[in-house]
């Protein structure tokens, strides 16, 4: 990770840490790297949280001030971003959210030409132009518009529509849209397949962007679902990248459900390339088991969206995602999409004639646990003797059939620790010496 690119794009507190200013420069930056060729114009969207208009004012700025046109398509989810970069023939894409975030926060995301999140090295260029920016400043009839086109959100959605034969007639569908990017959009997607849709949370006002909905409470959406009367419950996420979903029994499908249920008719099928799915060290051991029980296999990539494709573009595969429900369909689309993964799901329950329920049998999930501990300093913590120590003891009392995994988070002052067994008990049992000792360490408690 750079000094402001994280594993997903530059996050931080809106006007403390991410000021219009920063903005203005990253703007600024990303279109001198990705509009020095041939000065196509750049696609910018949003999600509803109030501070997302004072960002996008300033990246604009930015834009305009290199030479480039900055094609405005007003609140959409981040893959439609992703898709209108491409299908609008732009140099790049910006999209300022901060996902699934609360709502101080805020973050900008930058697709290149092609829908893909940058790579590293392109984010790296952008990093030097963001401190030292000696570039030539366009006047006059140079300096770049601002063109407002909130309608090619129509064509995304339209694409949508074209990735899956689905008639939903006669199934009813509840939708949390966690007031974010998603609201305008998903009741009438569904609808357009033919579904009974009840949606929630589904009115952003700006300030009600994730809170105490959305992905991110699935409690929320299991309680919509049996409230409205509901088949089926899908809640994204604020940018809408991310799902979570409810099925007809009232149990969660999470993100390895997802690949799991997909990835296995794939299989099946002969249609999965290399017989593998791309999973992060954060996924249940019991997907892989899934896999490997027929012939298949999972292939991990580091934590993050942004590792799964590339890891999945290394490996030649098509089907790839994260526990948290970024699932990416390559053969779909560039990026993590909510709506599309839901749409893929149910035109794969269709095709098998099972419900949701019966096919997540597919996979037995593994006792895992997740500590997100809130610290004072997230650095250091690989040469701590003492952690180092911890980690090391519970790894050898997890083996051979238990995993560990420690990290910082990439967007946040958390270190995270993922630990999985076959037996619930011990794994409780060996994951709280580690906590104790991270926590005495790097000055922290565990999150809420």
């Amino acid at each position: 990770m750079g000094k402001f690119f994280g594993t997903d794009g530059v996050r931080g507190v809106a006007n403390v840490e991410l000021t219009p200013e920063l903005a203005l420069r990253i703007g600024r930056a990303s279109a001198l790297v990705l509009g020095k060729e041939d000065r196509k114009p750049i696609v910018v969207g949003r999600d509803p949280r109030l501070s997302g208009q004072m960002l996008e004012s300033a990246v604009v700025a930015g834009v305009a001030s290199a030479g480039l046109d900055a094609v405005l398509v007003g609140v959409v989810p981040t893959p439609a971003v992703a898709f209108l970069t491409k299908a609008l023939g732009c140099a790049g894409g910006i999209v300022i959210s901060a996902s699934h975030n609360p709502l101080e926060d805020n973050g900008i995301k930058v697709f290149g030409p092609d829908g893909y999140k940058l790579s590293e090295e392109v984010e790296s260029q952008i990093e030097e132009l963001i401190e030292a920016d000696e570039s030539p400043r366009p006047t006059a009839g140079a300096v770049g518009q601002v063109l407002s086109k909130p309608e090619a959100v129509e064509l995304y959605l339209e694409n949508l529509q074209q990735q899956v034969s689905l008639d939903l007639r006669g199934l009813h569908v509840a939708l949390d849209c966690a007031n974010g990017a998603t609201a305008p959009y998903a009741a009438k997607l569904f609808r357009s397949f033919g579904a009974e849709v009840t949606s929630f949370y589904d009115q952003p006002n700006g300030t009600n962007i994730n809170h105490l909905c959305g992905s991110t409470y699935p409690e929320k959406i299991r309680e919509l679902t049996e409230r409205s009367g509901a088949d089926l419950g899908f809640a994204f996420d604020g940018d809408g990248d991310r799902i979570l979903v409810v099925d007809e029994q009232g149990g969660f499908i999470n993100g390895d459900h997802i690949l799991a249920i997909i990835g296995l008719y794939l299989l099946q099928q002969d249609r999965l390339p290399a017989r593998k799915v791309i999973a992060t060290a954060y996924s249940n051991g019991g997907l892989r088991k899934a896999f490997l029980d027929h012939q298949g296999d999972v292939v991990y990539s580091r934590p993050g969206d942004r590792y799964v494709l590339e890891t999945m573009l290394d490996a030649g595969c098509i089907l790839g995602g994260e526990q948290s429900g970024h699932i990416v369909f390559l053969e779909n689309s560039t990026t993590g999409d909510g709506m599309l993964s839901a749409l893929k799901l149910l035109e794969t329950r269709a095709v098998q004639g099972k419900t949701l329920a019966e096919l997540a049998e597919c996979m037995k999930e593994f006792p895992q646990q997740l500590v997100n501990i809130r610290v004072a300093d997230k650095n250091g913590w690989q040469e701590n003797p003492r952690i180092q120590e911890a980690v090391a003891r519970a790894e050898e009392e997890l083996a051979p059939l238990g995993r560990l995994f420690v990290r910082a988070s990439g967007t946040e002052p958390l270190i995270r620790i993922l630990g999985e067994h076959p037996d619930a008990d011990t794994l409780q049992k060996v994951l709280e010496p580690v906590v104790r000792t991270i926590e005495q360490e790097q000055g922290g408690s565990r999150a809420s």
